[in-house]
Parts: structure tokens; C-alpha cells; sequence
């Protein structure tokens, strides 16, 4: 809850007067009744027009203000509530950006976008509801039953016990359904986890004729999540049936007392009018608070979730006292020493004292067998995880003292997974660099060999699909490029970024990159000897470690894991 107050407290004026409008309305709905209980006992009894005319205007004034509060109070509502999960998924958002993998990979990226978006509505839906029919209870109760004992001191203890029941009802329930709903916000992510996979992987599921395995196990997601919900809905639809009969059974003594008491002469006839409604709408409040009692413990949860999150400690930050940037100076950019890692579910390290330097003006190459650890010392370059051993310089700095943003700015990075945004063309190129006119962008295609963009009807302005769906492998890899190219740094890292390309478009992006990238140090991760070749020097990986590190004619003569790749692949590149 303290959670919620802190994303509330920005808009506390707009809470004031929602609640304000509120009240009204509900002290408009009260009054009424008392009104027309008086109209019975002395506008009716003693036939008095010009009283029962006045009483009439009066209800007729409350009313319109009671209807306005009512209207207020739900834009008033919606508004805060609209205010609350735009401020609520932006933090979560942000959050998420600070994360390292180590990090994200304990939530999932099925559950970051059900906390984002399910939970964070499902808190929305239960602020407006408590506002709009839990806030008003209180206020009903103890101007309703205050109301009735003025009227009759044993008709107001009647209302007292009945409220007090429905209540502890309301509450035992909510604490039996707070499991369940746990329950079920699990289930959520989890068929977010498998739709998503079941979705992103159909050609898959459909190439190994895996249909019925699949369906399967959706079928059994969403039957998991069904149960749970069924459990919820009987608990609630019991406490409606409970609820229900003892307002029925409220109204019944209502009547059989109140006509005792008024054949004794306590009580008129229309103060029976007045209790009714006053029951009426005391127990209506606290059975639309229901409502919301069935939304407050997942409401609870989502929240929790979203907690967890916030409160998460970003594995990687930046320090308190960052080092000053590293001067552009200098041949050396970037120089790896007695590098280790390891993987926190790993039992040992991916990365064993690793050691080389990238220069300016040089290509540094790193190849090695599948599972060597070639990405992963991209990863460390960028700080998507920080090392275990040694450190690694960026112009003479240890990157763990420089402020990540800047670091990642001073890094032009190809992923190994070609990905691009929904959008254009055009806008996929701004991204790596914001004012950038159109023949930066043309130069930059031509550099990564993607002169196809040109010869399409919309040019840069064509759309690109999430992921880049509608464009080969190669065609997204080519403009990664060209986007990494749009961004002017020190270095350039290629995780395995020609790996879709032909052996000619290979050479070609090689040659045109080598004019390209003179001023900058450029760090190659590759699979293929050919990509290589031309590399001022070669970091040769095997199981973790650096097997060698020279050129090419250097390592066919003394590194045998070097040779060994070269000769597996020079038949085929032949």
C-alpha cells in the first residue's frame, strides 16, 4: 500500500477533490430519504401542500447535487487513475533498463510485460474502485446508522449488527482468496511464457509436426489458470448469497419491528420509509465493496509484484564517484586483463584469464568453437554483465568506474541476433544517431552493402516489422550495420554479424568497413575464417581460454585449434 501512496502523492490535490465529490454524493443519497420520510409524517398526515412542495425542491436540489458529485467523481476517478498506471509502468520500465542479464533473467521476460501491463491495470481498476465504493462505506455507515438511531434507538443497533456481520464476512473471505489469486497471477505469467513461445516459434511447432504437443500444453496453461478462477468466483458468489439473504432478512425485521413499534406510537409511518432506504443503501455500499474486495487481493499481489521489481537492486551500477572520461588520445581503446567471469547458475567460468589489447586503426578478431565465450566477452565490453576477475580498460579506465551510459555511447555494437524496431527504415538508422540527414544514412547502407533499400518503392521510409520480419537474414544484418556505422566512435564491435551474408557481400562490407571504421579500433567476433582473414590480430578461444593470438599465416603454423577451424571450413569456402 505504502507503494501506491508514493505513486499518489504527486496528485494529492486531485485525490482531495475526488474524495470530495465523493462525499457529496453520498451524503445527497442519505439526506433524501430523511426528507421523504418527513414529507409522509407531516406534508401527507396533515395534508400540508406548500410543505410537501418545499421538501420537494429540497430533494430535487439534493439530488442534482448528488448527481454531480456522482458525474465529478467518476472523471475525477479516471483521470487519477490513468495518472497512476502511466507513472507506475514508466517506473517499472525504467527499472527494467537498469537491469543486468543476471537480473532480468530472474523475473523472464513473460512476467516483466505481465507486471508491466496486467498487474499495473489490475491496480489501476482497484484504486478507482476503492474510491468510488470503498472510500464511501465509512461515511454511509455512521451517517446511515446515526441517522437511524435518531429516528429509533433499536432500529439503529439493528443496522449496527447487521453492518458489522456483513463486514467480517466481507473480510474472513478476503483472506482465503489472497492464495488464489497469488495463484492465478502465476498462471498469467505462464501462459504469457508459453503463448508467446507457442506464437514467436510457430514455424517451428509446425516443421517437427509438433501441433498436438503444443496444443497440449496450452490446454493445460490455460486449465491450471480456469481452476484457480473457478475457486475464486465460488468463494465470492458464497459471500453474495450470504450477503444477499441478510439484507433480505434486514428489510423483513425492519418491517416487523418497525410496524410493533409504531402501532405502540414510537415510531410514523414514514420513518419505516427512512429505515428501509437507509438499509437499503448501507448494505448496497458495503455489497459493492465486495466487488472490490474481490479485486484487492490480486490487487495485493500486483502490487507485490511490482515491488519486487522496483525494489530490485541492479546487479551492475554505476559508481558514486565516477572517474573522470578518458581523453580521445591514444592508440590503445580498449585492453582486456587476466579476464575472468562466471555465470552465477554456473559452477565454473565461461571466461579464464583472458588477455588482449584493441588498438586504433587495427581489427582484433576473436573466433573459437560454440560455447567458447566469444559473446560473452561483448557482453562484458558493454557491461551487460560485470567481470568476476581482472578488468577490462576502455582508454585506460577501468569501465567499472566510468558511467555506463557514456560508456555505451563510445560503442558502436552489432548484435549477434539481428534485431530491429516496428517502424521504418529510416527511424531504425536515427537510432544510432538522432540528426542524421538522409545521405548519412545512405552512406551508411552503402558502407554495410544494403543498397536494396534504394531500389524499394518507399525508400527509408518503408515500414519494418517488429523484429524485422519482412526482411532476410541477411538484409537485417546488413542494416544493423548500418545503423551501428550512423554512430561515430571509438570502437566497433561485430558479434557475429556477417554470419547471414554471402562470401561475396562479405568482402565487400569488409573492404568498405576498413575505410569506414580507419580512426576507430574494431573488434570482430566471427564463426567464419573468411570474415577474419584480413585481421590485424586473431584472439583464438577455446573452452574459456586464449589458445593463441597472432595473425593468420602466424596461427596456421602454430595454433592448432586455429587450424583445425580453418581446415573444416576451407573446403566449403573454396
Amino acid at each position: 500500500m505504502k507503494t501506491v501512496l508514493r505513486f499518489m502523492k504527486p496528485y494529492k490535490r486531485l485525490c482531495f477533490f475526488t474524495l470530495l465529490v465523493t462525499v457529496l454524493d453520498v451524503a445527497g443519497g442519505l439526506l433524501i430519504p430523511r426528507l421523504t420520510a418527513d414529507m409522509v409524517n407531516i406534508g401527507v398526515a396533515g395534508g400540508s401542500l406548500d410543505y410537501m412542495l418545499e421538501k420537494g425542491g429540497q430533494m430535487i436540489l439534493i439530488a442534482f447535487l448528488a448527481g454531480a458529485g456522482a458525474l465529478g467523481g467518476s472523471y475525477l476517478c479516471a483521470d487519477l487513475s490513468a495518472k497512476l498506471g502511466r507513472d507506475m509502468r514508466n517506473a517499472v520500465y525504467d527499472k527494467s533498463l537498469e537491469f543486468s542479464g543476471e537480473d532480468f533473467q530472474k523475473f523472464g521476460t513473460g512476467s516483466m510485460i505481465t507486471r508491466t501491463l496486467n498487474d499495473i491495470n489490475v491496480i489501476q481498476q482497484a484504486v478507482v474502485w476503492c474510491i468510488q465504493m470503498v472510500v464511501p462505506v465509512p461515511v454511509v455507515c455512521i451517517m446511515g446508522t446515526s441517522l437511524a438511531f435518531a429516528i429509533d434507538f433499536q432500529m439503529g443497533l439493528l443496522l449496527i449488527g447487521v453492518t458489522v456481520f456483513i463486514i467480517v464476512l466481507a473480510l474472513f473471505v478476503t483472506r482465503k482468496a489472497s492464495e488464489i489469486f497469488d495463484r492465478l497471477q502465476r498462471f498469467l505469467d505462464r501462459m504469457n511464457v508459453v503463448l508467446r513461445e507457442n506464437i514467436t516459434g510457430v514455424r517451428v511447432i509446425r516443421a517437427f509436426h509438433k501441433e498436438k504437443r503444443e496444443e497440449g500444453r496450452m490446454r493445460k496453461t490455460f486449465e491450471d489458470y480456469a481452476e484457480s478462477s473457478i475457486q475464486a468466483n465460488m468463494l465470492f458468489a458464497g459471500l453474495d448469497v450470504a450477503a444477499f439473504t441478510v439484507i433480505n432478512l434486514c428489510i423483513v425485521l425492519i418491517l416487523w419491528l418497525g410496524g410493533n413499534r409504531i402501532g405502540r406510537g414510537f415510531m410514523q409511518i414514514g420513518d419505516i420509509t427512512a429505515l428501509t432506504e437507509y438499509a437499503i443503501l448501507i448494505l448496497f455500499y458495503i455489497i459493492m465493496a465486495q466487488m472490490v474486495i474481490i479485486l484487492l487481493p490480486r490487487a495485493r499481489v500486483c502490487i507485490r509484484r511490482m515491488e519486487e521489481v522496483l525494489e530490485t537492486v541492479p546487479e551492475i551500477q554505476d559508481t558514486e564517484e565516477s572517474a573522470d572520461w578518458p581523453e580521445e588520445e591514444g592508440e590503445e581503446i580498449l585492453r582486456f586483463e587476466n579476464v575472468g567471469f562466471c555465470f552465477s547458475d554456473a559452477e565454473e567460468n565461461t571466461l579464464k584469464n583472458i588477455s588482449f589489447t584493441c588498438r586504433r586503426g587495427e581489427t582484433t578478431a576473436i573466433i573459437g568453437s560454440t560455447g567458447s565465450g566469444k559473446s560473452t566477452i561483448a557482453r562484458l565490453i558493454l557491461r551487460f554483465h560485470d567481470v568476476s576477475q581482472g578488468r577490462i580498460l576502455f582508454r585506460g579506465q577501468d569501465i567499472r568506474s566510468l558511467p555506463q551510459k557514456g560508456l555505451r555511447q563510445e560503442i558502436s555494437y552489432v548484435p549477434q541476433k539481428a534485431w530491429l524496431f516496428s517502424g521504418t527504415i529510416k527511424e531504425n538508422l536515427a537510432q544510432g544517431k538522432e540528426t542524421a540527414g538522409e545521405e548519412e544514412m545512405l552512406h551508411a547502407l552503402k558502407t554495410a552493402q544494403a543498397d536494396f533499400v534504394k531500389n524499394l518503392p518507399q525508400g527509408l521510409e518503408t515500414k519494418v516489422a517488429q523484429g524485422g520480419t519482412n526482411f532476410s537474414g541477411g538484409q537485417k544484418q546488413r542494416l544493423c550495420i548500418a545503423r551501428a556505422l550512423m554512430k561515430k566512435t571509438g570502437l566497433y564491435v561485430f558479434d557475429d554479424s556477417f554470419s547471414a551474408l554471402d562470401f561475396k557481400t562479405d568482402k565487400a562490407l569488409r573492404e568498405a568497413l576498413k575505410e569506414e571504421t580507419k580512426e576507430a579500433a574494431v573488434l570482430i567476433i566471427a564463426q567464419r575464417i573468411s570474415t577474419i582473414l584480413h585481421a590485424s590480430q586473431i584472439v583464438v578461444l577455446d573452452e574459456g581460454r586464449i589458445a593463441d593470438v597472432g595473425d593468420h599465416e602466424y596461427l596456421m603454423e602454430h595454433c592448432s585449434v586455429y587450424r583445425d577451424i580453418a581446415r573444416s571450413q576451407m573446403k566449403g569456402e573454396e
